[in-house]
């Protein structure tokens, strides 16, 4: 009877380690070989498939040589900030066509089109949100989300970035860049009052921190300070030092030091907005009046649609993980737009003369910026699409289909992500014309619409119902920090600036921003 059953446990033991290996055979060699020959039968060009790892080994190695070098403003940017793909765009895509590279046993599908980009972003619900761990680690909240949930959670968020709501936030914006500009005073007092050469990066890094501290916190903005510090640590953790073992699924759940470290981080800023949330909760009960941050805003819109029906609200939970995404996304990108901004009006001085005209004219050399000031900064608008065309900080969009989905006439196989390199596509001659790699802000003389022809080119905020939910407070942000140090500062390109355009989460400069500063006389 015993040997009986050994050896029924001996079957079951050798049946369950078939399946097993059955099923990573499937998914490490006979799926990848399906969709590679899908893809090749339709025209679609790139590497044979490696088993395991893919192109992952050289695209790390390409990334890595080339951050070892800085280029010349006049140099094309492309190949440094997204070395790989813009290597295998030259190397497989013609006119009108995609190709494919492997990220381990996953093919990233990338093309250049535009119509193919609206028709991805447009069509959310079969282009989904991928699910890497990279994006599992970072991209909490309503960017990870899909289908129903996305509709309610967005439901719930959107009026909290009303431009109703954020005229509120003006006062606090500037009062985070007043303090960033007394710095910057002290110091050019301290070299003598003249030109001063400051790298201004960790400046423009605590002011980013923060403007969506205050903004999501008020009062409370020192304990969003802590979150802001830590979610840095996080992003480089995960983004500085590119390793195989990122894209290997499961990797994140070893006991690894950079792992361990990574849960640390997260469980602190858990706590943290747990504890502020829970407060915030507890002072509404109470019949206080409603703070008019983005906290407050997120719980009181909330709270309008709890009870309506079960399960409309957000747990506490969902909170969390919404303001952990205000944090990464709000700061993220708006610390990119605020370097390049000023590293292109410190190169391009002709245009810096006259955003700072405008600003004179609309708020005076002392006069503190106002919501209606800013919505008339027809000039800075428009400088501030040319550096989001040229320096976007979402420099790529992915996309991943589950099941076999047509668009336009290809084929894309269930389980292939689509890549969308905007940073490509926002420099691509044959739609902007012979100066798209030059800075021309007059593009955008007559608007986006008038710039762009009427085509689908231009996606620093994605479009389509999944269009960036801050994108309104990114601007309003950038506009009133652009204003306060025109009116206060001019700036050159220093001597030690070094142009690194670095693609980490977002496109940042490698190597700081050095610029040489001057003290606009009273």
């Amino acid at each position: 009877m015993m040997w009986l059953t050994n050896n029924v446990l001996v079957s079951l033991l050798l049946t369950a380690v078939g399946v097993i290996l059955w099923k990573a055979v499937k998914l490490l060699w006979l799926r990848p070989k399906w969709i590679e020959k899908c893809l090749r039968q339709q025209g679609v060009k790139g590497n044979p498939y490696k088993p395991f790892l893919g192109d992952v080994r050289e695209l790390i190695a390409l990334t890595k040589s080339l951050l070892l070098t800085p280029i010349n403003f006049s140099d094309d940017p492309l190949p440094r900030v997204a070395p790989y793909i813009y290597h295998m765009i030259q190397k497989y895509v013609d006119a009108g066509t995609s190709c494919f590279v492997w990220i381990g046993p996953i093919p990233w599908l990338i093309t250049t089109e535009p119509e193919k980009i609206k028709e991805v972003l447009t069509r959310y619900q079969d282009f989904h949100k991928p699910d890497h761990p990279i994006t599992q680690i970072l991209m909490v909240g309503l960017y990870g989300q899909e289908g129903d949930l996305w509709a309610k959670h967005r439901k719930i968020i959107n009026p909290a970035f009303h431009l109703d709501k954020l005229k509120k936030m003006v006062d606090t914006m500037y009062e985070s860049c007043s303090i960033m500009t007394s710095s910057w005073d002290k110091i050019i007092a301290a070299h003598g009052g003249g030109p001063t050469e400051v790298d201004v990066w960790p400046f423009l890094e605590t002011l980013a921190g923060d403007i969506i501290s205050r903004a999501a916190f008020g009062s409370s903005y020192g304990d969003g300070k802590i979150i802001f510090d830590l979610q840095t640590e996080y992003v480089n953790l995960i983004m500085k030092n590119p390793q195989p073992s990122n894209y290997i699924p499961g990797w994140r759940f070893l006991p690894t030091k950079k792992n361990r470290r990574s849960r640390a981080i997260s469980r602190e800023v858990e706590g943290v907005l747990t504890r502020m949330i829970d407060s915030r909760k507890m002072e509404m009960e109470a019949g206080e009046t409603t703070k008019e941050d983005l906290l407050g805003l997120l719980l009181e819109s909330n709270k309008d649609h709890d009870g309506n029906e079960k399960g409309t609200s957000l747990t506490t939970k969902e909170v969390v993980e919404e303001c952990k995404l205000f944090y990464l996304a709000g700061s993220e990108t708006t610390l990119g737009l605020f370097a390049w901004t000023l590293v292109m009006l410190s190169k391009h001085l002709l245009w810096q003369h006259r955003a700072r005209t405008e600003v004179f004219h609309v708020f005076g050399k002392h006069g503190t910026p106002n919501f209606d000031g800013l919505a008339r900064l027809k000039t800075i608008t428009m400088i501030i699409h040319e550096v989001l065309r040229l320096h976007s900080p979402a420099y790529m969009l992915m996309r991943k289909v589950h099941k076999d989905t047509k668009l336009g006439e290809l084929l894309i196989p269930g389980g292939t992500e689509v890549l969308m390199p905007l940073c490509i596509t926002h420099q691509d001659p044959s739609l902007w014309g012979e100066d798209a790699k030059e800075f021309n802000p007059e593009r955008f003389a007559e608007g986006v619409s008038k710039a762009t022809k009427g085509q689908a080119i231009y996606f620093p905020f994605s479009t389509g119902p999944r269009v960036c939910v801050g994108q309104n407070f990114s601007l309003l942000e950038a506009k009133l920090v652009l204003a306060t140090l025109l009116q206060r500062f001019s700036f050159e390109v220093g001597s030690n600036y070094v142009h690194a355009p670095w693609a980490m989460l977002t496109m940042k400069p490698q190597h700081g921003v050095n610029l040489l500063l001057r003290k606009l006389p009273s």
